[in-house]
């Protein structure tokens, strides 16, 4: 005979499950290591909401990050924190001219410099970029990519700026890593095409460190996953973060000395969806081992609403990173929830590295 459960036990059951799996969780998830990781080499890339995450953690703190890699993302805070901006003048707009041209993006860098809530702009100058748009993207338009890149061509040298439009990509990360990836221009789940032998990760790199070694056949450094409410300062999923993230260390960048890359998923690109495939098939953890990068993966996780452990009403639904404002109206700024959280990240991994047992501080 089955035992009926009340709403009241029914309700202490999905507590205890949600206590047991965030117990889990917690317990699975180890410590960022600070490992001595070189603050003067920074670069950050990502794609889609995570292309202009980095083009926001490049902007606010420009006295840090030295380069961006941005896929399929378009200019700094072209929002304005509106949701249905972002979703149509910053993703399709009804005429090239509804989105920010570069002056009007210069502007609002400015009059956020101004208020202290970023750095002074001029630490873009020394910046290098590359910047990838497919034609088959119909999710973020060559018109708002172009924008993005003419505030660039604006403000560096010719030869910092990489602008790769190719013919028949999707709305994706394209990788020559993921031995399942989608066709080249497909814009579904996992959001990770195969276009021949175009290595989004492997160029973006090259072009923003300049000449790397060969890819390693397969990565033999170490994934590992941290738990983020140290960084966040509240609860994660006040921030829509999720409670772990992931960094790839080449073993050699445990002796400290090794960049520091920053890689930001998309929508629904994080682990809660697709698991640690962006993680480890993106394609930069086969440059990372040959080049001494340390690969900075947070992530981001859904919220439509309330969510568990958090009284805050959060709408992001396809997890995607902060770039019209859920968290806040300073989002895009170094007071940011999601900014200030992964610069305290870099700041863990390029502190001195802990001396191991037995052995002396270097």
């Amino acid at each position: 005979m089955k035992r009926r459960i009340g709403v009241s036990g029914w309700l202490q059951h999905v507590a205890l499950g949600m206590v047991c799996l965030l117990s889990a969780t917690a317990v699975s998830a180890q410590a960022l290591p600070a490992l001595g990781g070189d603050a003067a080499t920074v670069t950050v890339s990502g794609v889609s909401s995570g292309a202009y995450m980095a083009v926001q953690l490049q902007v606010a703190h420009s006295s840090l990050v030295r380069g961006a890699g941005v896929i399929a993302g378009g200019p700094y805070d072209c929002a304005e924190g509106s949701m249905w901006r972002a979703l149509g003048d910053c993703m399709a707009p009804t005429t090239p001219d509804r989105v920010p041209g570069a002056n009007a993006t210069a502007a609002r860098i400015a009059a956020w410099a101004r208020a202290g809530r970023i750095d002074d702009p001029v630490g873009l100058a020394d910046d290098r970029v590359w910047v990838l748009s497919g034609t088959a993207d119909r999710t973020v338009e060559r018109a708002v990519v172009d924008s993005l890149v003419a505030f660039y061509r604006a403000r560096l040298p010719d030869e910092a700026v990489r602008y790769v439009r190719h013919e028949g990509a999707g709305h994706a990360m394209i990788s020559i890593a993921d031995p399942a990836a989608n066709a080249c221009e497909t814009s579904a789940p996992p959001f990770i095409n195969r276009c021949g032998e175009l290595d989004a990760a492997g160029e973006l790199l090259a072009h923003l460190y300049g000449s790397l070694a060969p890819r390693a056949a397969r990565p033999g450094g170490e994934l590992i996953a941290f738990a983020q409410r140290e960084f966040t300062t509240v609860a994660p999923i006040e921030l829509s973060m999720a409670a772990q993230g992931y960094v790839y260390v080449p073993q050699v960048c445990r002796e400290g000395g090794c960049r520091i890359h920053v890689a930001l998923h998309g929508c629904r690109q994080g682990e809660g969806v697709i698991g640690r495939r962006f993680v480890e098939r993106a394609g930069y953890n086969e440059w990372a081992d040959a080049n001494r990068i340390v690969v900075l993966y947070p992530q981001v996780a859904a919220r439509s609403g309330l969510a568990w452990g958090s009284w805050r009403w959060v709408y992001n639904p396809k997890g995607c990173w902060d770039w019209w404002g859920y968290s806040g109206p300073t989002y895009a700024t170094r007071d940011g929830g999601q900014v200030r959280a992964i610069r305290a990240m870099i700041d863990r991994l390029t502190a001195p590295a802990a001396a191991e047992p037995g052995r002396a501080a270097r």
